[in-house]
């Protein structure tokens, strides 16, 4: 979990570190299912910030709703390069949904048992 400021800057530098983008590495960012999926690419429109942060473009962020102060949960695969940032409203509609799940059927079910 990461928060965004409000210039759209990702105050995480983890992620930056273990994709293997360094400062000035161009980026791509596409946004699909309520997600921002973003890559290296070249030529790509945005890039890390001198800081190792991730700026994302406003045009994004308004896509999905996001604002200065809001919390992401960012997912790397470092193994395709590419960064998931999920925002509030998805991670609210999948927990809603889990939630709804497991809720609304039996809510009495097992407990845990020893031995």
């Amino acid at each position: 979990m990461a928060a965004v400021d409000a210039s759209g800057r990702i105050g995480d530098r983890v992620m930056s570190r273990v994709l293997g983008w360094e400062s000035g590495t161009r980026l791509r960012a596409t946004g699909v299912g309520g997600v921002i999926v973003v890559r290296a690419a070249s030529p790509g429109s945005f890039a890390v910030t001198a800081g190792g942060q991730l700026h994302l473009p406003a045009a994004l962020r308004h896509w999905c709703c996001l604002g200065a102060g809001d919390r992401v949960l960012l997912a790397a695969d470092p193994v395709d390069g590419l960064l998931v940032v999920h925002p509030p409203a998805v991670l609210d509609e999948v927990l809603a949904e889990i939630h709804a799940a497991v809720l609304g059927g039996d809510r009495r079910g097992e407990r845990c048992r020893e031995g």
